[in-house]
């Protein structure tokens, strides 16, 4: 009884489906445009009704062939129409060889207006090919020989304006270069695309055959969905037959509005912290090494300040001048101790250099400013700050990150202080499940920790470093009693929280991953 029931609940679209396969459905195979021909239907009605069928298991697929198409993009269709780079520069080439002329790279970015790297790429070939020289000067000459590559891209290119081919309706050469400029990820600009055709041969399954010998029983009443008011005025639906529903189906998903889930995480965060007593700090993403390091009692010497770990502003280079008196004061923690007890760096500190405008490279800077700032003692402070550093990017490093900050200053506040907080965010905000604390050593704290957490799927993980801040920083910023600092990596925290295995997820623009990403709560 369920299989005929089931059977009456065939969608229209579904029942000609099953009808196409003729008076001897259990022996017939048919493509997708056969379908298409024989049911009349729209391509995304087929496609719809095959893809029910097929999860109903009334249909089933016989065999399948991937067959990759190329055809023109906008740029290809522009090549045919004006030339490729390089067909126009070989044929410059040979003009200016022609003529007695010296043609340079910046006469064809001049001239041709193309783009540098298309120009480096078919000079590089044409070169490789024996039909163009660099001469002397940096020149390019014609050597008066042919370009295979170039004969076959105006090939390519007439062809498929035409219409679109299979790509392996080529000769290998021409295969090879319609990859080498074909639409993918990283370079979007390129003449080719190459789609996949999908050809798919069908067959009813036992069941499918089964249906259709029902639906051959059944009467050709006409079928409707909805009870309209013409059909109970003239009393037609009398001679109608009713679809019947399964309301035990689920209802399709609704892709309904929602904040990204990295978004709401950090609007999260700052709630929590908020919530417990903190008062947001807040800074420019643009800072003088003064205060994004010097402050800090990190030596200008420090490996971490090289251009290798930290982006320099190129314009302008250098802020007008570090606020008094701090620039004194912090010149000498630096350089002998000045009033902290401390011998300092024992090194001669350059003012110029502490004017010097960077990227801000850590979320430490904002709290040195709030220090100098004389802030509330006892006070709680937060920030969640966005960050720059150069690194390789992976599954847990990126150029830029978020860091979430915080200082809390008082007359008791002690190391033991510092560890319940960190334990508190990493369960709290990271909801991790294992958190471990590791001996760290950084410039302007002592003692120093570095707290780790347990990934699902990646392991242990760092999350950042914390403190009690030395008091070669806190002296000079006007601070006299004991603070603790901690700066963790929000990117990380949110991997944890949100079940994501690659810190590239978090900014990804796929809204299947965005709606199916789960929140923290």
């Amino acid at each position: 009884m369920d299989t005929i029931s089931s059977f009456d609940n065939l969608h229209p679209l579904e029942i000609k489906v099953l009808t196409a396969f003729g008076a001897d459905p259990s022996g017939t195979v048919l493509t997708t445009e056969q379908l298409a021909v024989t049911t009349a239907l729209d391509p995304s009605q087929l496609s719809m009704a095959i893809e029910w069928l097929l999860a109903k298991q009334l249909l089933v697929v016989k065999s399948e062939t991937i067959t990759p198409v190329a055809s023109l993009t906008p740029l290809g269709e522009n090549y045919f129409e004006r030339y490729s780079p390089i067909e126009r520069i070989l044929s410059a080439a040979r003009e200016a060889s022609g003529t007695g002329r010296r043609l340079t790279i910046p006469d064809l970015h001049a001239k041709e207006g193309l783009d540098p790297a298309d120009v480096s790429k078919a000079v590089g070939r044409l070169k490789k090919e024996g039909a163009l020289l660099i001469v002397q000067g940096g020149c390019l000459e014609s050597t008066g020989r042919p370009s295979p590559s170039a004969e076959a891209i105006r090939a390519i290119l007439q062809q498929l304006h035409e219409a679109p081919c299979e790509v392996e309706s080529f000769p290998e050469p021409s295969r090879r270069l319609i990859q080498d400029h074909a639409v993918r990820r990283g370079s979007a600009k390129e003449p080719f695309r190459v789609e996949d055709r999908v050809a798919r041969w069908y067959v009813l399954s036992p069941g499918g055959v089964a249906a259709v010998d029902h639906v051959a029983t059944q009467s050709t009443v006409e079928e409707v969905s909805q009870l309209s008011p013409e059909l109970l005025k003239d009393g037609s639906w009398r001679q109608k037959r009713f679809r019947k529903y399964t309301i035990s189906l689920r209802a399709p998903r609704v892709g309904i509005g929602k904040k990204h889930p990295y978004r709401e995480f950090l609007d999260t965060v700052k709630t929590k912290l908020v919530s417990m007593g903190f008062q947001e700090m807040r800074g420019s993403l643009v800072e003088t090494e003064f205060w994004n390091m010097d402050a800090l009692f990190m030596p200008q010497f420090h490996p971490a300040r090289d251009i290798h770990d930290v982006y320099f502003v190129k314009d302008p280079t250098h802020a007008a001048q570090i606020a008094e008196p701090f620039l004194s004061r912090v010149t000498a923690a630096h350089e002998n101790g000045g009033a902290t007890g401390s011998t300092g760096w024992r090194y001669a500190f350059d003012g110029e250099r502490a004017k010097r405008l960077v990227l801000r490279s850590q979320g430490t800077a904002v709290s040195a400013r709030t220090l100098a700032a004389a802030p509330a003692v006892p006070g709680k402070y937060f920030s969640i700050a966005r960050c720059f550093r150069y690194d390789q990017v992976d599954a847990t490093h990126a150029t830029d990150f978020f860091q979430v900050e915080g200082i809390v200053l008082g007359e008791d506040i002690n190391f033991r202080t510092l560890l319940g907080l960190l334990n508190l965010f990493a369960r709290e905000v990271a909801q991790a499940k294992e958190v471990k604390f590791l001996p760290a050593y950084f410039p302007f704290t002592e003692p120093s920790v570095e707290m780790h957490v347990r990934h699902p799927r990646l392991g242990w993980m760092e999350l950042g470093g914390a403190g009690l801040f030395r008091r070669e920083v806190t002296l000079p910023l006007g601070v006299t009693v004991p603070v603790i600092a901690w700066g963790l990596g929000l990117d990380r925290m949110a991997m944890v929280a949100l079940g994501i295995h690659d810190i590239r997820e978090l900014f990804t623009e796929s809204l299947e991953l965005i709606r199916t990403t789960r929140g923290i709560f």
